[in-house]
Formats: structure tokens, sequence, C-alpha cells
């Protein structure tokens, strides 16, 4: 079982701004990283993530960052109790963005690399939530 997914969304806003709302740690903040976020994402970064959810600081490593056009990251996935070590491995998450004929910006979000089990597919449903309302709150 190959377990990822893919969510878009529009955003009424040029693709510049809706990039840099993403990369900006001040910005995500305000509507995603409810608890903070800590450094910019820039290519070979490792910054950290907190939500109020979900509390804790996590680790997320910055793959690569094409301005305004695609970032790719690697984090952990949220599959088995804390302190589980065989149950931990990495995600990467790619986020593409477009811009459309109409002045807005289409957003694609992309998450793999779950393990086929049963904790890998209810981890990849509940990540797959949390990017779609990223993408609402965006």
């Amino acid at each position: 079982m190959d377990l990822k997914f893919r969510v878009s969304g529009r955003i009424a806003r040029p693709v510049a701004e809706v990039f840099e709302a993403v990369v900006d740690p001040a910005q995500l903040s305000r509507y995603f990283t409810t608890g903070g976020a800590r450094g910019r994402l820039e290519t070979g970064a490792t910054v950290t993530w907190d939500f109020h959810d979900f509390p804790g600081a996590f680790p997320v490593e910055v793959v690569e960052v094409e301005k305004d056009r695609r970032i790719v990251l690697r984090w952990e996935a949220d599959e088995g109790a804390p302190g589980d070590e065989a149950a931990r491995y990495l995600t990467t998450v790619t986020m593409t963005f477009e811009p459309t004929e109409d002045g807005r910006t289409l957003v694609t979000i992309a998450e793999e690399g779950w393990r086929g089990t049963e904790a890998g597919l209810k981890a990849s449903y509940g990540n797959c939530q949390g990017w779609m309302q990223m993408l609402c709150a965006l």
C-alpha cells in the first residue's frame, strides 16, 4: 500500500505574497503553526513548528526551496507512541505554487512516505486534514 495524498486550494493573492506567507515564520505562526514557527524556510535549514493542538516543537527539515514555486520538507511521521524508536521515520511534503490566469495562486500540498500499516494510514489522514486546514486558513 503506497500511502500518499495531494490537496489543493486557490488563494486570492498573487504567488509572491502566498509563498512569503508560508516561508516567513511570523506569518505562518498567525494562521497555521499556532504555537509558533521558528526559522525561515530556506534550503538546508531545520526549523521548528509548534501547534497548540499538538504541543511540543516539531523539527522540520527544509530539503529545497525554489522561490515562488516549490518547497520540499521532511518531518517525522506522527505514528506510534512518544519514545517508540521503531515507529520513527520521516515523510516528505512537497508544496507547489502556481499563478492562475485571474491573479490567484493555486497551492498544492502533497505528502508521502508513510508505512503501509493501520497506524500509517491513520497518521496520513490526520496530516491530510491538517494541510487542508492550512490551505483554508491561508
